[in-house]
């Protein structure tokens, strides 16, 4: 295959078009956030109940990823993406009958559909963007991209604050006070604010999805994605190296730990010792989370051209759980802004991790990195957790649950020198 960069125009107009999906998948995936108390409240549900929405949406991700990858070698990168966006066109329908049935059971599968969606994309998408020019520059490419997925996860807030949270959301009180009557006028109406927007989001992944078809994408092999690739297969299989399991949990863990903050945001910030927000606006201030998750992907891009990965990481993840320390022993203003800032130390703990994790893999890199995609799988069980803690010990002190990853992501860069050694031994 003739070797080329990606400053050819082949290939930089494919990553400009590649850009739109990390977009389209931070937005749909932040989006939950703003669903998570639009759904508690039309539903009465407790936040356990309320954090089964994360669940089938991140479950997806560790059902789904191995599959995806088979699917993804037989099909090729463009069919697979194409295929993403259809599934991930369906889910979103599927939200149309789930708000006119007003079935919770319903909206769950709808989540789960869409993220299978989205999971095949990003096992399409990620190692095509890696394989698009030079393997030393790989790392750069897929960093510039996902700061465009924090670009979506930022914007995702402020349009569902604005579309889905719009209208005057009632408290558990104010509910119990309705008769049967006045419940379920108030329930359909709640519940249909979310077709619209859904439809919306139907229309433009089947609009990419045309796109995407009628595009002629360089053709990738798959053994160009092994070309840099310098390390021995000293070890049967992946699972061999330390560095890699362990930064699977760090994987878990993080990725658990940032969707957790993410989801109980508009909650806590409308308790009355923190903000007293009502739900439209608590919704548009989640953006300053997601956005510092975004500039800090672009500064840190930079910082690790001077300062190691494993460096910026163990840094980022004290910052962090301190953060939530911070925002644990206080009130007010404090409290609030304290854990709004621990999305700017998020910002490059997942590809920074990621490329720590499967470094020195050699040929066992691909299935190194099916096991790291499987680990998001953190993003359904730890909400939950925290949904468990929410309803037991208060919203507020249930962050302790984000402390501990954080830690755990600290000591993962702490002790990685030696844990990279172990594998080569």
């Amino acid at each position: 295959m003739k070797q080329q960069t990606p400053a050819q125009p082949a290939y930089t107009g494919s990553l400009v078009i590649l850009t739109s999906l990390f977009f389209m998948w931070g937005f749909i995936t932040c989006l939950n956030d703003i669903l998570i108390p639009h759904l508690k409240a039309v539903f009465t549900l407790s936040y356990s109940e309320a954090m089964l929405i994360q669940f089938c949406f991140f479950t997806a991700y560790f059902l789904v990823s191995v599959p995806s990858g088979y699917l993804v070698e037989k099909i090729g990168y463009k069919n697979g993406i194409i295929l993403g966006l259809l599934i991930a066109g369906c889910g979103c329908l599927l939200f149309y009958p789930a708000a006119g049935y007003r079935c919770y059971a319903l909206f769950l599968m709808a989540f789960f559909i869409l993220a299978a969606g989205i999971t095949l994309l990003q096992v399409s998408a990620n190692p095509y963007v890696t394989a698009l020019g030079k393997a030393d520059s790989a790392a750069s490419r897929l960093t510039l991209t996902q700061a465009f997925n924090a670009l979506g996860t930022t914007i995702a807030p402020y349009f569902g604050a604005l579309f889905i949270l719009s209208g005057a959301v009632k408290t558990a009180d104010d509910i119990n006070l309705l008769n049967a009557e006045e419940l379920l006028a108030y329930q359909t109406a709640e519940a249909a604010t979310v077709q619209i927007p859904y439809l919306g989001l139907m229309a433009l992944l089947l609009l990419m999805a045309a796109v995407f078809a009628r595009l002629k994408l360089p053709v990738i092999a798959s053994q160009g994605l092994k070309s840099g690739s310098t390390a021995s297969d000293s070890q049967p299989s992946a699972w061999h190296y330390p560095h890699l399991v362990l930064g699977a949990l760090a994987i878990f863990v993080y990725v658990g730990g940032e969707v957790a903050i993410g989801s109980f945001l508009v909650s806590f910030l409308g308790e009355p010792s923190i903000a007293d927000l009502p739900p439209a606006q608590a919704g548009k201030y989640v953006t300053f989370y997601w956005g510092g998750a975004m500039l800090g992907r672009f500064a840190g891009a930079a910082i690790m051209q001077k300062v190691s990965a494993v460096k910026v990481l163990r840094f980022n993840a004290i910052a962090a759980a301190s953060l939530v320390i911070l925002s644990l022993c206080s009130e007010g203003p404090i409290a609030m802004w304290s854990l709004l800032a621990v999305g700017l130390c998020n910002s490059i703990m997942f590809p920074g991790i990621f490329s720590l994790a499967v470094s020195g893999l050699g040929v066992h890199a691909g299935q190194g990195s099916g096991i790291l995609c499987s680990a998001i799988v953190g993003g359904a069980l730890i909400p939950l957790l925290q949904g468990v803690l929410a309803d037991q010990i208060g919203i507020h002190q249930a962050f302790w649950l984000p402390v501990l990853c954080y830690s755990y992501i600290g000591y993962y860069a702490w002790r990685y020198p030696a844990l990279l050694a172990a594998g080569k031994a």
